[in-house]
């Protein structure tokens, strides 16, 4: 493995292998600069490109990743192979170094400019609990379930990077004397990961499942909150809505593709068959481990390896009817759950429809989210030589609905 001159970088998630892209402000505000980050410093990208250290025709200038997004993979793969060669090699320190800031000096923000939101429903051990508990009797899985990647358009202006408050939501809410109006009482998570696209395409021209490297720029965390009381009263016939729009928190990291070559494993066997826009020559998952904290409680582990449906699927069936895609999109996998109570992405199941409590570390119990809970999401995947890759948390605490809303 490629050694760092960056003091603790080897033997750090984040180091050379990992390199995740970021945005950032100087402690206290100033202008947005984009940065990647090494151990725990941000390469200040701007800086390295107004030196000459890096060359991208002004994209790493810019306040967002998105100009860098659209120059498209043999553009990501040049500029990262320089930061690995300024990060790596001594000739290069004495340029480089002035450009390292403490991440204890800055405050991350949100990294893209978000075009088009989607979020999927891509994990059938997720799809089987819910389903046990808002349709006890019936199926677990719905009809449609096996054959396509179910999923809706999310609303793009409430994606907020971590660490933005989550304001309880309020809305429409059944109850035995027929709706009523207030704050969510079922306030809830979903832990999931999200894909950032940077190749935009024409409408009309769908990405076949082959082509998934060359559109999707990277990875990053995802919370999806959820209102499931509002969303249980909404939800039927045409899905989310008010239950979900209010809010959902990315990681302050992107994590590109490259730095997860070592990650991808098989994926889980598909039956039925799927139908041809959906087949893949390489059928693969990333192997992500997921943490859920809750107030400082580990409370579950979901593995993102058992996926159903894959990356590649979700953008494939995404873009099968012309829709297009724009710098910029984000769309991500769904809760991530897996045959565990303890593997499972949303309080929902961790409590059973709030049926059975979790007691946290400080002898609190909850069933869902209180104000003033805080809920953290890492995660980690295998890197080159037994080393990890880092995604950097998600994190968000709730708290009360605003006055006169």
């Amino acid at each position: 493995m490629t050694t760092c001159w960056v003091p603790g970088a080897d033997g750090s998630p984040y180091g050379v292998q990992t390199l995740p892209y970021g945005a950032f402000r100087r402690g206290g505000g100033g202008e947005r600069r984009l940065g990647v980050r090494i151990a725990d410093f941000v390469l200040d990208l701007r800086g390295a490109e107004d030196a000459d250290l890096i060359l991208a025709g002004g994209a790493l200038c810019e306040p967002t990743l998105n100009a860098f997004l659209a120059l498209g993979r043999a553009q990501w793969t040049t500029v990262r192979r320089r930061i690995v060669e300024l990060l790596t090699e001594p000739e290069h320190r004495a340029a480089v170094e002035p450009l390292l800031v403490p991440l204890s000096e800055v405050d991350l923000v949100l990294p893209f400019a978000v075009g088009d939101y989607v979020d999927f429903y891509s994990s059938e051990q997720h799809a089987s609990n819910v389903g046990q508990i808002f349709r006890p009797g019936q199926p677990l899985l719905t009809p449609n379930w096996r054959h396509l990647p179910i999923g809706y358009h999310g609303r793009a202006g409430t994606v907020v990077v971590s660490g933005t408050p989550i304001v309880r939501p309020s809305g429409q809410r059944r109850s035995t004397d027929g709706p009523v109006f207030g704050p969510s009482r079922r306030l809830d998570i979903e832990a999931e990961v999200g894909f950032v696209v940077g190749v935009p395409t024409a409408l009309g021209d769908p990405v076949p499942t082959d082509r998934f490297a060359d559109h999707v720029f990277g990875v990053t965390l995802v919370n999806d909150w959820s209102a499931r009381d509002i969303q249980a009263w909404e939800y039927q016939p045409l899905g989310p809505f008010l239950g979900k729009s209010f809010a959902t928190s990315v990681g302050p990291w992107v994590v590109p593709l490259e730095a997860l070559d070592h990650a991808w494993v098989p994926a889980p066997a598909q039956d039925p068959p799927v139908l041809p826009y959906l087949a893949e020559s390489s059928r693969r998952g990333l192997d992500l481990s997921i943490v859920v904290e809750w107030n400082g409680t580990r409370v579950s582990e979901p593995p993102f390896a058992g996926m159903y449906w894959t990356p590649a699927q979700q953008l494939a069936h995404l873009t099968v009817n012309g829709a297009s895609l724009r710098t910029g999109d984000l769309y991500a996998s769904g809760t991530v759950s897996g045959a565990r109570r303890d593997q499972v992405g949303s309080f929902l199941e961790l409590t059973w429809g709030g049926t059975e409590p979790v007691k946290l570390d400080d002898g609190s119990e909850r069933t869902f989210l209180e104000d003033g809970d805080t809920v953290v999401i890492t995660a980690t995947a295998p890197g080159p030589a037994g080393t990890t890759i880092g995604f950097g948390e998600v994190t968000g605490t709730v708290v009360s609905t605003l006055r006169n809303r």
